[in-house]
């Protein structure tokens, strides 16, 4: 099913704006994570954990899977397809791998967030820089895909496109 023009460029438009907004996102939580694990001032630091907790719940995971959910919707109604081309499935299992482990550090983010604001020093707590730095990677990553878009058909792919090409017409022998 291809979706009419309209509603393909009101689709891809919505796309891309999550996108480019759950990338923005992840590279201001990444100057919050750089400020909590390197600052020696204490309220700084307790403010960029705090800032961390409230980035993540409230703008970078609606915004994840935002994204996930309307890319799916995109590749079904494109003659992209969703299984058709390598760099399609590629950038949906790094999207929703991106969102797993996001989901799964929201806990400790939050354990980070709540430890900062009880008093004692935050200076001492991990962060989340690995993850930080991961995520900004692996969104780079569906970022190259989606531009070079590398050649590159699925055996789903070359299938569909094999039935859809025209079958050469055999005149009947008499």
């Amino acid at each position: 099913m291809v979706m009419a023009p309209r509603l393909r460029k009101l689709v891809l438009t919505a796309h891309v704006a999550t996108s480019v907004g759950w990338f923005g996102a992840v590279l201001a939580y990444l100057a919050l994570d750089l400020t909590a694990v390197t600052s020696p001032d204490v309220a700084l630091v307790r403010a960029a954990y705090l800032a961390m907790e409230v980035a993540v719940w409230t703008v970078i995971l609606p915004l994840a899977l935002a994204s996930v959910l309307i890319a799916i919707v995109n590749a079904l109604g494109t003659t992209w397809g969703l299984f058709r081309h390598y760099w399609v499935v590629a950038k949906l299992v790094l999207t929703l791998f991106a969102t797993t482990i996001l989901l799964l550090e929201t806990r400790t983010i939050s354990a980070l967030a709540e430890a900062a604001g009880s008093g004692a020093d935050p200076r001492e707590l991990p962060g989340t820089l690995p993850h930080s730095l991961g995520g900004l990677v692996v969104l780079l990553s569906t970022l190259i895909l989606s531009v070079y878009k590398p050649r590159g058909l699925t055996r789903r792919g070359w299938r569909t496109q094999q039935r859809a090409r025209p079958q050469p017409q055999v005149a009947p022998t008499e």
